[in-house]
């Protein structure tokens, strides 16, 4: 295999609800979660019978036809977003290249060939194809890969006067995620969304909210935009969509459908029978079973800890996240913590080099945290400042 991955040195052979044992039976706490994807956890009985059930009826016959699974999920999304269509794939990435393609055509159609400039936010992840690494604003991302595709234009997050002074003639889109994930778990400020979202009305501009990390239920809410009293035109989805299954979603609003027609754009696996199935049962759990409840007040709990922890340590300079999604700012690299968490039976991630992110299955309880901060609490005080 190419060497893509900073893999860490396990195999993991085996899971079940938040835990996983690698090859030699050593068992760990996961709060990585396929890195927010596993929402119902690992070896999902849910998935496993929906799938099972489907790979009996049918597995593949194309988009040329209808199937009814895929149906039922995208009746679902609807009915429970802004949105009035949706459009399926396989990943996170290839929903945001839907977004931004449905963003350009729509208004080269109804403004005009110069209206096709999209504006992204410094720090922000979207993908690795080419289209959504040139939306990405991360230099680190992006190096070695010029030249990149033109149209995008990079200002700060959590900046509406920067946001104001971008925006042309040529601009037809804003993109952005409403908490930026890869990007430290950063947080936008209180009336930020709402100015975002007041700004691109008041110039006709299309607001395209990328929730592959923060959407289904990862918050505390289904979607994070619901946070923030806004609804944007265009939103895209996957990770927690299939706890695990590969899929994408790009959900619009009616007033967009007319521009992707027959041929306009398509995905030979996006929305097979056999993905939908299982993705429709995950779907139906998180709202009907208490998980996102779950992730909110586990959220709260699991966040009132580690500001505990950064009450007693220096090393700790900022708590930061909403609902499962959380982060700790440290005053150096994480990865020593990491390897130690590792090595005592916890799986946690660190992003920029200084975030420790934890993003469990949204099932997590607070026997497993609890596991967690003692195990962080002890780790800490073996540091020397």
């Amino acid at each position: 295999m190419f060497q893509t991955y900073k893999r860490s040195p396990i195999t993991l052979v085996k899971g079940d609800g938040c835990r996983v044992w690698d090859e030699n039976g050593k068992e760990y706490i996961d709060f990585v979660g396929g890195i927010a994807v596993c929402a119902l956890g690992h070896s999902s009985p849910i998935l496993s019978k929906a799938l099972w059930e489907q790979s009996k009826k049918l597995v593949h016959v194309s988009n040329l036809f209808y199937t009814q699974p895929q149906t039922e999920l995208a009746q679902v999304l609807v009915e429970n977003s802004f949105a009035d269509r949706v459009f399926f794939c396989n990943s996170g990435a290839e929903a945001n290249e839907a977004a931004m393609k449905l963003a350009r055509r729509y208004s080269k159609e109804k403004f005009g060939p110069e209206r096709h400039v999209i504006i992204t936010m410094d720090n922000s992840f979207h993908g690795r194809t080419m289209a959504t690494l040139s939306a990405t604003g991360q230099e680190k991302i992006r190096t070695g890969f010029d030249p990149f595709l033109e149209g995008f234009r990079y200002i700060p997050f959590n900046d509406l006067g920067n946001l104001k002074s971008a925006i042309d003639g040529s601009v037809c889109a804003v993109i952005l995620e409403p908490i930026q994930g890869e990007g430290g778990v950063v947080l936008p400020e209180p009336d930020y969304l709402k100015g975002v979202r007041e700004i691109c009305r008041e110039h006709e501009i299309l607001l395209l909210l990328d929730e592959v990390q923060v959407g289904m239920g990862r918050t505390g809410r289904l979607f994070a935009y619901q946070h923030f009293g806004i609804k944007p035109d265009i939103m895209t989805l996957a990770k927690a969509l299939g706890n695990g299954l590969p899929i994408g979603a790009m959900l619009a609003k009616e007033e967009l459908t007319d521009t992707f027609g027959p041929g306009s754009h398509g995905s030979t696996f996006g929305g097979t029978p056999l993905i939908t199935a299982g993705v429709l049962a995950v779907v139906k759990s998180l709202l009907n079973d208490g998980w996102i409840e779950n992730a909110r007040e586990m959220g709260d709990y699991f966040k009132n800890k580690l500001i505990n922890l950064q009450q007693k340590y220096s090393i700790i300079k900022d708590v930061r996240g909403l609902g499962l999604m959380l982060g700790l700012l440290l005053d150096r690299d994480g990865t020593d913590i990491v390897n130690t968490c590792m090595e005592r039976g916890f799986l946690i991630n660190c992003i920029q080099e200084r975030v420790l992110r934890f993003v469990p299955p949204l099932i997590i309880g607070k026997v497993e945290i609890d596991l967690l901060i003692n195990c962080l609490d002890e780790i800490l005080k073996e540091i020397k400042i």
